[in-house]
């Protein structure tokens, strides 16, 4: 199979689809790939690391979509890569459909074999493709948290582990999953007053065991969130229904019952944030004031560390990769697992969380 990388164009995007030790694999498996120039520059990667990985080079991102049998990226299409793909060619990559009904209609209508990073499957229920940016996105978070409590920029002016003789932070996770567990070990490690809210008892019973008390859990309801957000210094938004838009909890009229300077950190953005009051932001303009609480919503977080966010996304999607590469759209049908990725296939949304998110019709690829 013919496999393309094209530069990342979001906005402050340095990951690359494929690092040139994984180009190396796919050569070895018999494949052949090519790479926009410059596209692994963000990461250190030179063309001619990449040549020597035994890509070819391409000057435009318009040849990897005209020519590749499989494009690899790391975000979601933008418009004018939506409108270059093609029926019959497949792509690998973060989609975060649920909160993007513009780009799910650009998708169905390109006819493009869609699968999303964030809802292939694995063995264990988990999500082995979102899990490694989920690690970088919850320890980022703390460093985002850190930057937005300080006074200049609206914040409380407090310092995260505090110091002898001054309290540290009070820092409230919401959701106990990937995200939130790394969160809280980057602020425990800080030195801050960590609570971790969840609703499945089983988990919040691993979370104590694995902290060895050094974080507070709680059963999450709307009085046990409200006593906790209220009081807190920071709020890190780490809650994830795979594949559908986030809820909403955190409304605009709680934020009136925050204390001022507070910090909302919404690592569910990608999902359409778990704040009401959420939108995107980049990386070039990170933090808004909304009512007096300031909000950092990236929705590409891990994208500012893109030499560690794509070695770490590269080892967990190279087996699907080259699954994908060996046998296309065989590969789905036989594996349950990257059948779960599917979420655009011939024209019709094939994963039923995101068609419920979008209110599109439903069709599975496979039954």
């Amino acid at each position: 199979m013919l496999v393309g990388v094209p530069k990342e164009i979001k906005t402050h995007e340095y990951r690359v689809g494929l690092t040139p030790t994984a180009v190396r694999e796919y050569v070895a498996a018999g494949h052949r790939v090519i790479v926009e120039k410059g596209a692994g520059l963000g990461i250190g990667a030179t063309d001619g690391v990449y040549a020597k990985a035994g890509a070819r080079i391409v000057d435009a991102a318009a040849q990897i979509f005209a020519e590749a049998d499989m494009v690899v990226k790391v975000k979601e299409p933008q418009p004018a890569e939506w409108r270059s793909l093609r029926e019959g060619q497949i792509l690998f990559t973060y989609l975060h459909l649920a909160p993007d009904l513009a780009q799910a209609e650009g998708l169905i209508e390109s006819g493009v074999t869609a699968i999303a990073y964030e809802t292939v499957t694995d063995s264990k229920g988990g999500l082995p493709l979102l899990a490694p940016m989920s690690e970088v996105a919850g320890r980022l978070s703390i460093e985002a948290a850190g930057a937005a409590l300080k006074r200049y920029v609206g914040g409380r002016g407090l310092l995260i582990g505090g110091v002898p003789g001054v309290k540290p932070a009070k820092i409230v996770v919401l959701g106990g999953g990937v995200v939130g567990t790394h969160a809280a070990r980057m602020a425990v490690g800080l030195g801050a007053e960590v609570t971790i809210l969840d609703r499945s008892i089983p988990r919040l019973r691993e979370l104590d065991e694995l902290f060895l008390g050094r974080i507070r859990t709680r059963f999450s309801t709307s009085d046990t969130l409200e006593e906790e957000v209220f009081s807190a210094d920071v709020v890190i938004g780490a809650v994830l229904v795979p594949g559908a838009s986030a809820p909403k909890l955190i409304t605009r009229q709680m934020l009136k019952s925050m204390q001022p300077g507070a910090v909302l950190v919404d690592v569910a953005i990608d999902q359409g944030g778990c704040f009401e009051t959420s939108h995107p932001t980049t990386h070039a303009d990170p933090t808004y004031d909304c009512d007096g609480i300031v909000h950092y919503c990236v929705a590409n977080m891990p994208g500012a560390v893109p030499l560690t966010s794509s070695q770490a996304l590269n080892n967990a999607t190279l087996p699907f990769g080259l699954a994908l590469a060996k046998r296309g759209f065989a590969a789905i049908v036989e594996d349950i697992h990257l059948r779960a990725g599917l979420n655009v296939h011939h024209g019709r949304v094939t994963n039923e969380a995101v068609a419920n998110s979008l209110g599109l019709e439903f069709s599975p690829a496979v039954s």
